[in-house]
């Protein structure tokens, strides 16, 4: 949700003012806390996830699902109801609300008690809401017919004095009861001069007309007509990227130093957790030739100038939107592979420099802070840089990547952290459990072994790319490490006990290849004739020797562990392709990629029932039965 501080954001217009003080004091306070805290004693293992959920508002009559633009009726009542058991919270769009469990949860023995955290929270929810009116909540990530007619309850109707400006969504779908949203929406649009403009290539089926053009843009503002392109679905609005749910998780590492490992190795495994976690394959009621809601999120927030976007030749160019993939290590062990030129800020990294910090983390900030602040608080600009730390959060939680490092927070006992960011949420506590109890143990399997997944970061930014391509599980290949293991020493041990005799140095070198993610999660042959271990086994053999780890516990990671490997092998289909079969199969889909009310209304009913375990989808799970009773 960022960084809700009290108090109303100023203008663009006066924003301005003090975007060069914001950033000068926010790095003052990175030094700070930089200084004071990088030789805090070791921490314990704590970690969390966050997940997003969306309201929805059925009319079974009329065969209708529409977004329930009230969060902010729910969250009150969900505050008071489920104090001390679960931490609410707004998102940007007025029909999303987060959750988090109350409180961090401590080393991998309570690894078994995250899907009953999840569980607990959705029925919390549900439980908030009015059945008999047909509202409910569902963890999909993007609505599939938001921007269409009657897609919203209550109906919106357009403005003239629309921050937006947006052509087919009211200011009505963005957060009102705190003013951050509107104004992250409003500068956002003042600061890159005109709306932003989100393109994303239309799923071509056998009645899709070639070429893809919507004639509904044709009586529109000129602004849009000029934005839109052909064979694309084109969207001028925030809200369709930051309405995007996601899944996250963020981990305590015990030093600084295992943080910025943990960053690094983690920014090799988003592509590979991106591709997994798929689940958007539409946008405002088309089917979408990509499954992942990252691009369509980045140009959402993009707020860089004609100028920073190379379309003009005054003023620096920047390559990247605001909401990127990493695009620089931080560890020691990372900077050799740090292939690719970052625009910095170069007065803001000399002063980190004189300041003691060494230039592979000062240039990670001056990276971050090339970017303006984009919601300023009068009452906020003047703080004391030796103990606050508002300046900097106001850049570093407007600097969306897939991964983020967290320096502890003022005034607290919370350590070093990371946070892994490039899931898409998943419909069943059961699927999101998995995903976020497979990234925490993938770190203790990283220190544990002393694990590297380092390559170019090129590579990575690459693989993220191709990581959001339609059905990208099965038809792209990945940049990956084929000597994962630091020590080979280790390496030997774990292949002889896979009672694997072709073990040589050469399958140790320091090479990477091209992998499909059944490889890499799998193991297998990778091309080269090496044979890959494969993260879900080397998972596997971390867990039956963690003495933390209980039988009960062991079972359900097993069952979560499953999951993940026949998603990858294709047992199991993503959400993304579930989704997408779904409306191809459905009999009123007429195969011009069009997701019509119909289809929304059953699809998203299918999705409530399935989240809630009412029934199940084979093709997508296991039964959710036997996580159900497992717990039970």
């Amino acid at each position: 949700m960022g960084n809700l501080s009290k108090g109303e954001p100023l203008s663009w217009e006066r924003t301005k003012k003090y975007t060069d003080y914001v950033r000068k004091h926010g790095v003052q306070q990175f030094i700070h806390a930089y200084n004071r805290l990088k030789n805090r004693p070791p921490d314990p293992l704590l970690w969390g996830d966050e997940i997003e959920h969306t309201l929805i508002k059925f009319d079974h009559e009329a065969a209708s699902a529409r977004v329930l633009l009230e969060s902010n009726k729910f969250l009150a009542v969900l505050r008071r109801r489920s104090e001390n058991e679960s931490v609410w919270g707004p998102e940007y769009a007025s029909y999303v609300v987060e959750s988090t469990p109350p409180k961090p949860y401590g080393g991998i023995a309570q690894l078994n008690t995250v899907e009953a955290s999840m569980k607990a929270r959705r029925q919390q929810l549900l439980d908030s809401l009015d059945a008999e009116k047909g509202e409910t909540t569902v963890t999909i990530t993007a609505f599939p017919r938001l921007g269409c007619l009657d897609s919203t309850f209550p109906p919106c109707q357009m403005t003239e004095k629309s921050i937006t400006k947006s052509i087919f969504v009211s200011d009505e779908t963005i957060h009102s009861s705190h003013p951050r949203f509107r104004t992250l929406t409003q500068n956002i649009r003042k600061r890159r001069g005109e709306k932003v403009c989100i393109n994303v290539p239309i799923f071509r089926d056998v009645n899709t007309p070639a070429p893809f053009t919507e004639n509904s843009l044709i009586e529109c503002d000129d602004e849009s007509i000029r934005a839109a392109k052909p064979d694309h679905v084109y969207m001028d609005s925030m809200v369709f990227g930051m309405s995007c749910c996601c899944l996250q998780a963020t981990i305590q590492a015990a030093t600084l130093p295992e943080a910025r490992v943990l960053y690094d190795q983690l920014t090799a495994v988003t592509p590979i957790m991106m591709a997994l976690s798929n689940a958007t394959p539409f946008s405002r009621g088309f089917l979408t030739d990509v499954d992942c809601r990252w691009d369509i999120i980045s140009a959402a927030v993009d707020d860089r100038t004609k100028a920073e976007r190379g379309l003009e030749e005054t003023g620096r160019e920047i390559p990247t939107s605001r909401f990127h993939a990493v695009e620089y290590y931080i560890s020691p062990d990372g900077e050799q592979y740090n292939d690719n030129e970052i625009v910095v800020d170069e007065d803001l990294l000399k002063d980190m420099l004189d300041a003691g910090i060494d230039l592979q983390l000062a240039k990670h900030v001056a990276h971050l802070f090339i970017r303006d602040p984009l919601a300023v608080y009068e009452e906020l600009i003047d703080q004391d840089d030796e103990i606050d730390t508002d300046h900097f959060e106001n850049i570093q939680s407007t600097v969306w990547q897939t991964m983020r490092f967290k320096p502890p927070p003022a005034n607290s006992d919370i350590g070093w952290r990371v946070e892994f960011r490039p899931m898409d949420v998943q419909i069943t506590d059961f699927e999101n459990a998995a995903y976020v109890v497979f990234v925490v143990l993938l770190t203790r399997v990283i220190l544990a072994y002393n694990l590297n997944f380092l390559i170019p970061i090129s590579k990575v930014m690459e693989n993220i790319e191709n990581a959001q391509k339609r059905d990208a599980v099965h038809t792209q290949l990945f940049h990956f490490r084929k000597d994962i293991f630091a020590d080979k020493e280790q390496a030997q041990s774990f292949n002889s006990n896979k009672n694997n005799t072709n073990g040589t140095d050469e399958q140790f070198t320091d090479s990477f290849s091209l992998m499909d993610v059944n490889t890499i999660i799998n193991g297998g042959r990778s091309p080269g004739n090496s044979e890959f271990p494969g993260l879900v086994p080397l998972v596997r053999k971390f867990v039956d020797t963690a003495e933390e780890v209980d039988a009960d516990a062991r079972n359900t990671i097993s069952l979560y562990l499953e999951l993940i490997s026949d998603r990858a092998a294709g047992r199991l289909k993503t959400a993304a392709t579930w989704m997408r079969d779904f409306v191809r199969a459905h009999p009123d889909y007429e195969h011009d990629s069009v997701v019509s009310a119909r289809i929304n209304y059953d699809l998203i009913r299918q999705c409530d029932l399935i989240g809630r375990g009412e029934i199940d989808a084979p093709d997508l799970l296991h039964r959710t039965g036997v996580s159900r009773s497992h717990q039970e």
